[in-house]
């Protein structure tokens, strides 16, 4: 017994020439269409290289700004505020950001937030005291020591709340009987 495969060629007899014309002209038409959908995904693809072009131009000159803007904070006898001041918007967002993640009991996460605020704004009583409380919550119980003691003796911008509350986290850590 033979089995016949069901996969057939499609012949098309081409023996009278107005067909073969016909099929010719067929192709024809197939192959213009198909010409004509390759032009357009080429003409996408064109506008789509010029807009990253674009995108690409204007990050590098964003660049060369953030650059020049950096020499100049290094430049002798320029006031560089970046580097002794304190950037509160940064400081306000990583803040929020450790918040969001301490309330989730991620602190790990909350402690990399509030270790950007605190580099953000190193004189301030309040990322000092958030980085503390992080890693008391994460039993690190001699950095959290370390942080609120920092923050006890802070003469930075915030000093009443954040100090206070310091005060109070060594107090309550029995903090004096440790080095």
């Amino acid at each position: 017994m033979q089995h016949k495969s069901s996969t057939s060629v499609i012949s098309i007899p081409a023996t009278n020439p107005a067909r073969r014309i016909l099929l010719a002209l067929a192709l024809g038409v197939f192959a213009l269409i198909g010409a004509g959908c390759q032009g357009d995904q080429i003409e996408t693809t064109k506008r789509l290289v010029e807009q990253q072009q674009s995108q690409l131009e204007h990050q590098q000159q964003e660049i060369e700004d953030l650059k020049a803007n950096q020499n100049l904070s290094d430049t002798p006898g320029v006031a560089a505020s970046s580097r002794s001041g304190c950037d509160k918007g940064v400081e306000t967002a990583a803040s929020q950001r450790g918040g969001d993640r301490f309330s989730a009991a991620d602190f790990s996460k909350a402690l990399e937030y509030y270790q950007d605020a605190l580099s953000t704004c190193p004189t301030d009583a309040r990322a000092e005291v958030n980085v503390a409380r992080t890693y008391e919550a994460l039993g690190n119980k001699v950095a959290a020591i370390n942080h609120y003691r920092k923050a006890a003796d802070s003469s930075g911008p915030t000093v009443s709340d954040a100090s206070e509350e310091a005060r109070a986290a060594l107090e309550r850590m029995q903090a004096s009987r440790l080095p």
